[in-house]
């Protein structure tokens, strides 16, 4: 059996967030969506989950057109089993990410960012998966002073800390 490994980028614009995760059963797209809805009411995004069974379909959920059509055009991408991908506008990771773990069928989260991101795949003749994510830049330096100023200030000026 051949073992292939590739990547794919996932395409949105620079402002845009998005939630990379894992799930396992078909109603995960439905709970989602509560999980959205019930942590920001403010949030425009669209999900979508890859099924692995039955017919493998991408299952759409959102509400905001713009934003379902950004989920399954890098649902379809990615096409990994039992994946989904929440993008978002209006809101960050932070305010819902805690909602979407405690989806029951919710494996894991591969990244929450509003970063470039390469969805590192494998692929055999019986399916794709997930091996991971490059998130953002390769790592240039250690914080200095003047950095930890910046990060401390720009964390209050955004409201994140007091």
């Amino acid at each position: 059996m051949a073992l292939e490994f590739k990547t794919v980028r996932i395409e949105k614009p620079a402002e845009i967030n998005f939630i990379l995760g894992q799930t396992h059963f078909i109603k995960s797209v439905e709970d989602l969506y509560e999980a959205m809805v019930g942590a920001s009411a403010s949030a425009k995004f669209g999900i979508a989950f890859c099924e692995s069974s039955g017919e493998c379909l991408i299952r759409v959920e959102g509400n905001d057109e713009e934003m379902k059509k950004l989920a399954v055009k890098n649902a379809s991408a990615i096409g990994a089993g039992h994946s989904f991908i929440i993008f978002m506008k209006d809101a960050y990771p932070i305010n819902v990410l805690n909602a979407v773990k405690n989806v029951p069928e919710v494996c894991s989260i591969y990244c929450a960012t509003a970063n470039s991101v390469e969805v590192v795949i494998a692929e055999t003749e019986s399916g794709r998966g997930i091996l991971g994510v490059i998130d953002g830049a390769k790592t240039k330096g250690v914080e200095g002073p003047e950095g930890v100023k910046w990060r401390k200030e720009f964390l209050r000026k955004i409201g994140y800390k007091r």
